[in-house]
């Protein structure tokens, strides 16, 4: 029970770390340049951060739906990905927790900023002054818009990547494959030196 709050920890608090240093980072990004686009520019925006957002989560679904097994079997053959496919089956917590959590907050708060620069957008085309009855209406209508428009494209993506979980992990193992061993960016080399580091530390301590 303590390993498992402990191992838990290991990986949480790293990724909480993380996960608001990329949010503040592309919040100050998307702040920055959403102040650029209009109306049609910022509703393309919030629709391109949406399929993002259902991209990973069908990722983080899948990675806990498949089973190891198949993948094994590819990688026993050669096939190119197996093996990453495999680390990501194993590491299905994870992976889903990034892929959903991490992800999909950092999604959420772009969405957030795009949806209101769209606001300043529209309050000004209808010459309304700020905390008028027009622009309540349209902020309460464009943020139900785009939490229901966000729900429903992830419900649709949970059932395809349950019903296809070995198809998109072999694919994503794929593509993890190719940008290891084609553009040398050593992503799962970097975690599982993390990994092996902490591992040795733990056996170091309990030898003590």
């Amino acid at each position: 029970m303590k390993n498992d709050i402990r191992n838990s920890l290991r990986w949480a608090v790293p990724l909480a770390v993380i996960t608001l240093v990329l949010a503040a980072f592309f919040s100050i990004i998307s702040t920055a340049v959403l102040q650029r686009v209009g109306v049609v520019g910022g509703v393309m925006v919030i629709l391109v951060i949406i399929l993002i957002a259902l991209f990973f989560d069908i990722i983080g679904v899948a990675a806990t739906a498949s089973d190891a097994a198949p993948f094994h079997s590819m990688a026993s053959k050669r096939m190119s990905g197996a093996k990453y496919a495999v680390w990501l089956t194993k590491n299905a917590d994870r992976v889903n927790t990034f892929c959903t959590d991490v992800i999909g907050d950092i999604n959420a708060i772009l969405s957030g900023t795009a949806a209101s620069v769209v606001l300043t957008e529209l309050i000004a085309f209808f010459s309304a002054e700020s905390g008028s009855l027009i622009e309540s209406i349209v902020s309460v209508m464009l943020t139900c818009f785009v939490a229901a428009l966000t729900v429903f494209v992830k419900a649709l993506g949970k059932t395809f990547a349950i019903n296809n979980a070995t198809k998109i992990i072999y694919r994503a193992g794929y593509m993890l494959y190719f940008i290891e061993q084609r553009l040398h960016i050593p992503i799962l080399k970097i975690v599982e030196k993390r990994n092996s580091g902490g591992a040795r530390k733990r056996k170091k301590n309990k030898d003590v």
